[in-house]
């Protein structure tokens, strides 16, 4: 299990894998996602643009995936793409609401 201490560098987090654990759910409106952690009793919100990266997130095999997903429907560079996911993923990280595993272990 990789843990926001764990994913520090890039490589590492854009080959894990990201779920949503049981603890928290989510849902989407037209112009943001509410998202709740269900053991802090916190609501979290996320632009429209995030809430798609989360969504991404959770069909893909890995971050790199959503990143190519997410890239060819905004008509970005991946590499913008990835940097943008990455930090998206360690602010989620950080506050419980996602878990990434299946990435390289330091």
């Amino acid at each position: 299990m990789t843990t926001p201490d764990t994913v520090t560098d890039t490589s590492t987090l854009l080959a894990a894998k990201v779920n949503v654990p049981q603890h928290v759910v989510y849902r989407s409106f037209p112009s943001e996602t509410v998202v709740l952690n269900l053991q802090t009793g916190k609501y979290h919100g996320l632009n429209a643009t995030a809430g798609r990266m989360l969504e991404a997130l959770e069909r893909a095999a890995c971050v790199r995936e959503a990143a190519v997903a997410l890239s060819e429907s905004y008509e970005r560079t991946q590499e913008l793409v990835e940097q943008d996911l990455c930090e998206l993923c360690r602010a989620l990280l950080e506050r419980g609401l996602i878990e990434a595993d299946g990435g390289p272990q330091p």
